[in-house]
């Protein structure tokens, strides 16, 4: 074989440069569409399905899932899944799932390059075998330096390779999908807070009401019970006292209902 020139080397690296380039772009692309997709809503299940189905789409895997970790570390929540976006809160047993519990106790990305020659994944090599699956990797979903999730990953035997940069944008992914949890964990918390407020206002204002019920009904008994006539003992002055803090009782209670 003739040694290669340096105009090919030159072409070669201009190719590969070019290769990298688009794949720079179309990681760019998808990083765009995920957020506009996910931007239209705070529910945080419809964003981590988007997630699954863009990344499924895009790469052709086998599997593509996001699992949320449950408080006891033993098992895991399935709460999006691309090849079956009808499960959605679906708890595994980490012992089943050695490569997620890897990732979501050490925080770092598991890479298995060839998941049906993996012993630690025996006990699935059947299905593994049967949809032809080849590479298996997990990146962790953290907030704050916390491991609240993971990303699983899964290609067929055909499909291509996962170069660094693919890791590289999982990763930026994973750091979406936390940011944006964290912020419908937020959301979910003030609507409640609000609906605990206006719970709460409700039922102060039934408190009153019951209240100026029992004293006008208190009154109306102690006026038939003594007669109206007592007030006639009353002198003019006095009666138009009484009517004068009425009516500033009546003002100040009707500004403060304005909350002013």
């Amino acid at each position: 074989m003739p040694p290669t020139t340096d105009q090919e080397a030159t072409a070669v690296d201009t190719r590969g440069r070019l290769e990298q380039l688009e794949q720079e772009r179309a990681h760019l692309v998808a990083t765009v569409e995920i957020l506009e997709a996910i931007s239209g809503t705070l529910h945080f299940v419809d964003i981590l399905q988007t997630i699954t189905r863009k990344l499924g789409e895009m790469y052709g895997l086998d599997r593509c899932s996001i699992f949320l970790t449950e408080r006891r570390g033993t098992t895991a929540r399935l709460v999006a899944s691309f090849e079956n976006p009808a499960i959605r809160n679906y708890l595994v047993d980490l012992e089943r799932y050695p490569e997620l519990k890897r990732a979501l106790q050490s925080g770092e990305t598991v890479f298995i390059p060839d998941a049906q020659a993996d012993p630690k994944l025996k006990h699935i090599r059947g299905v593994l075998e049967e949809r032809g699956a080849k590479t298996i990797t997990v990146v962790p979903i953290a907030w704050r330096n916390v491991v609240i999730g993971a990303m699983f990953l899964r290609t067929f035997r055909d499909g291509k390779p996962f170069s660094d940069a693919d890791i590289r944008f999982f990763q930026v992914v994973g750091r979406i999908a936390a940011k944006v949890l964290r912020n419908a964990y937020r959301y979910e918390r003030l609507a409640m807070r609000q609906a605990e407020t206006s719970e709460l206002a409700r039922q102060a204002n039934l408190e009153r009401v019951a209240l100026v019920g029992f004293l006008k009904r208190l009154l109306n008994a102690f006026s038939r019970h003594d007669g109206s006539w007592t007030e006639g003992l009353l002198s003019d002055s006095a009666g138009e006292e009484l009517d004068r803090l009425a009516d500033v009782a009546m003002t100040v209670i009707h500004e403060e209902g304005k909350g002013r």
